[in-house]
């Protein structure tokens, strides 16, 4: 095996991925630490070296990764969100960039991109993005058609809830995630008691019966994902599994093992014929 063939087996090993798992752990868990001043002054030093330890052990495995997939490392997505949030965190994050620091914590979510069934869900999101919108745009056309009604039934009742359009769009917004709908109702109802109506209408129809389609349309994406072959989102690069059709790491060495052999044979088979030429 030549050195790149050395390096893409280790990249590719299982226990090289878990590896890679148990440092984005740790660097989440000191990321959250950091938050606490009285720990950061007894122990900050020790924290920020640690962190910058793991962020080099980063750096030098996405070298690694490059070498040994070359191209095939850059023709998969999940790599170059690994080289985004990697990269976000070699920005200075002095003086003017002081901001920056804050951007640190993205490295947490390196591990949608190691492990298989979380690529597996945010693939089947994107997958349900299209369903997804016309939910949304069906949402928005509701919440704005309710507004305006809104306006025109309580804007003299509860001016301070619906006094205009901009005001009853936050207003229905508020009640649609259910923060504190009971108190609007009932400063409305107090001038009119039919208003429930209204109210409860909105938040069956907005609350309930959107959430409900939203969950659908990922649910039938995440379906339609695992029946397709070789689904879970898995990559060329970092999957270390085969396909069905022997795509993967594993199964390309799979496949060059194979042509070895056979080439080894072919030389056997004409040595044996020279040799009989010969005799």
């Amino acid at each position: 095996m030549t050195l790149r063939q050395r390096v893409r087996t280790i990249v590719d090993a299982s226990w090289f991925q878990g590896t890679v798992v148990t440092l984005i752990l740790v660097n989440g868990v000191i990321l959250g630490v950091e938050t606490s001043p009285r720990i950061m002054e007894e122990h900050g030093t020790l924290l920020h070296g640690i962190d910058l330890c793991i962020l080099a052990l980063f750096v030098v495995e996405l070298l690694l990764r490059i070498y040994a997939h070359r191209a095939e490392f850059f023709r998969d997505p999940w790599s170059w969100f690994d080289l985004v949030i990697v990269g976000i965190a070699l920005l200075p994050t002095s003086g003017p960039f002081s901001v920056l620091r804050v951007l640190r914590v993205l490295r947490v979510l390196r591990l949608l991109s190691v492990i298989p069934s979380l690529r597996h869900v945010v693939a089947g999101l994107f997958r349900a993005l299209p369903g997804m919108l016309s939910i949304l745009f069906l949402v928005i056309l509701l919440l704005y058609v309710a507004a305006v009604m809104a306006t025109r039934l309580f804007a003299d009742v509860s001016p301070q809830y619906f006094a205009d359009l901009p005001t009853s769009l936050f207003t229905l917004f508020q009640i649609a995630t259910a923060d504190g709908w009971g108190t609007i109702a009932k400063d409305v109802m107090e001038h009119m008691p039919m208003a429930w109506i209204f109210f409860v209408v909105f938040v069956l129809v907005s609350t309930l019966v959107a959430l409900n389609l939203f969950i659908a349309v990922a649910v039938e994406a995440l379906e339609k994902d695992d029946d397709r072959p070789g689904g879970g989102g898995e990559g060329p690069v970092g999957g270390g599994r085969a396909g069905p059709d022997g795509e993967g790491p594993d199964g390309q060495r799979l496949i060059l093992v194979e042509l070895r052999a056979l080439r080894a044979e072919v030389a056997q088979l004409r040595r044996e014929r020279e040799e009989v030429g010969r005799g």
